[in-house]
């Protein structure tokens, strides 16, 4: 089920007011609101439920055996086992088929005959995403920063559909809380949800849908077009993947906070970052949050040597990559990113040595944009060759003919990188201006706002690219 569908917004009208009329019982509201969750995730194929089923049962038994043990042995027994239950679990799905083709691979190249076996899965949709907020619940436990709750606190937890299929990853601490202090109806700030859910239509609707008419082409058959036409799609599926995933974020949050629910921001303006380390403080907040507190620091940090630090940085974004997708394209994204934090500590050291000026930032914007754009091309293409033939198709096909590039595909990069660039603050003065509206001018500005992303929008949704991880 499609956030910008006719079917969602079925479902929405039946959720909205049930999620208010049972929120005076919460015993009740929390049924109803794991049972509609399950509906939601059942859209797309009903047996997906059994497997998240089976992840809230395994980690509120996990964490509760954590939580009642008295000897650390045995809650550091019970931690690793949700540890490997976990990562077992996504790795069976989403990367054996991967590592199994990998050791062929690699045997074939050693004249060794090796069948490691294949097996066909469906990768069920978000599933990083919730095992990763399942491990973050069990661990959270492990340190005592959180107390298991009660199996349907957990559940919907897990379930919740607005963050169920892509995030944001939220942690127990900033949801299951609120699921004990209801909020009331009347205090809802309806008109920000709703101005969030407008805006992250536009994002995914209008300006994702418009760079894909040329991303999909140059990058399916990068020979068949001129260098001008690759280098916009460099810079178009930059603008397309922010405008489909932070596009997402934002209706999920303006959803849940329809609900009642708030969330934490997801996406903060990453392309006006003028270091690789601020563009991972803006994108994928939630994620990169994640690897953070979870995997780079209990791996150690920058609390040791250099050699240390840099280890940890690099394992920390090679694994980031690698959650993202089972191919070797993720991983190698995530080691650019990794040696261009490894590059960017170094200068900053330096400069702290010899009091050399930082360069202008322009400069550092320019440069660290650039980077970003062209590590997203193996995180686009499908493989090292696909990737190689649109990084050679920028230097070999000047002087031909440009078709492809529309002024509706100009216009959707102009915008997706302007709105980078705008105050910090224009949004939540814009909300407050509309807020201040009689009711029936907002919805009709509603109504027209919907009128113009369907206008500007293609026929039919395209899902969400990070579905698939």
């Amino acid at each position: 089920m499609l956030f910008p569908t006719v079917t969602f917004a079925l479902f929405f009208l039946i959720v909205l007011p049930l999620n208010w009329l049972t929120m005076h019982n919460p015993r009740n509201w929390r049924i109803a609101m794991i049972v509609a969750s399950y509906i939601f995730y059942a859209w797309w194929n009903p047996w997906f439920v059994l497997l998240l089923a089976g992840s809230t049962l395994f980690n509120q038994t996990v964490a509760v055996r954590i939580f009642r043990a008295q000897a650390n042995r045995t809650r550091n027994t019970w931690l690793w086992i949700g540890v490997a239950g976990n990562l077992g679990f996504l790795a069976y799905f989403k990367y054996w088929n991967f590592f199994a083709s990998s050791a062929q691979n690699a045997a074939d190249t050693l004249g060794v005959q090796l069948d490691p076996g294949f097996v066909s899965t469906v990768l069920p949709i978000g599933l990083s995403f919730y095992t990763f907020m399942a491990l973050s619940y069990v661990i959270d436990t492990w340190r005592r920063t959180f107390e298991p709750v009660s199996l349907s606190r957990f559940a919907l937890f897990l379930s919740f559909f607005p963050h169920l299929v892509a995030g944001p990853i939220v942690r127990p601490g900033e949801l299951i809380p609120q699921f004990d202090n209801p909020p009331d109806a009347r205090r809802v700030d309806a008109t920000r949800g709703f101005a969030l859910i407008m805006g992250g239509l536009f994002l995914k609707v209008v300006l994702a849908s418009a760079c894909a008419k040329l991303v999909d082409p140059v990058f399916s058959s990068p020979k068949l077009h001129s260098s001008l036409e690759t280098i916009v799609a460099v810079y178009a599926y930059a603008v397309q993947i922010f405008s489909d995933f932070a596009g997402y974020s934002t209706i999920a949050i303006g959803v849940a906070l329809l609900l009642g629910f708030r969330f934490p921001d997801n996406f903060d303006s990453p392309y006006r970052s003028r270091s690789l380390q601020e563009f991972w403080r803006r994108w994928h907040i939630t994620l990169s949050r994640w690897l953070r507190d979870y995997l780079y620091i209990p791996l150690g940090g920058n609390r040791s040597g250099r050699f240390e630090t840099e280890r940890n940085i690099m394992l920390t974004m090679v694994i980031g990559g690698l959650w993202h997708g089972a191919n070797w394209t993720f991983l190698f994204w995530g080691a650019l990113h990794g040696g261009g934090l490894i590059i960017e500590r170094h200068r900053r050291a330096r400069r702290a040595i010899t009091g050399k000026a930082p360069p202008p930032g322009w400069l550092s914007w320019l440069v660290t944009f650039n980077f970003v754009c062209f590590a997203w091309i193996f995180f686009r293409a499908h493989s090292f060759d696909q990737a190689a033939s649109v990084i050679e198709r920028l230097f070999t096909g000047w002087g031909q003919p440009s078709p492809d590039i529309t002024l509706g595909v100009l216009a959707a990069v102009a915008v997706g990188m302007g709105i980078q660039f705008l105050p910090t603050n224009w949004w939540q003065s814009f909300q407050a201006r509309v807020s201040q509206l009689p009711y029936a001018a907002q919805g009709v500005g509603l109504g027209f706002t919907l009128m113009f992303i369907n206008a500007l929008g293609p026929s039919g949704v395209a899902p969400f690219i990070y579905f698939q991880f």
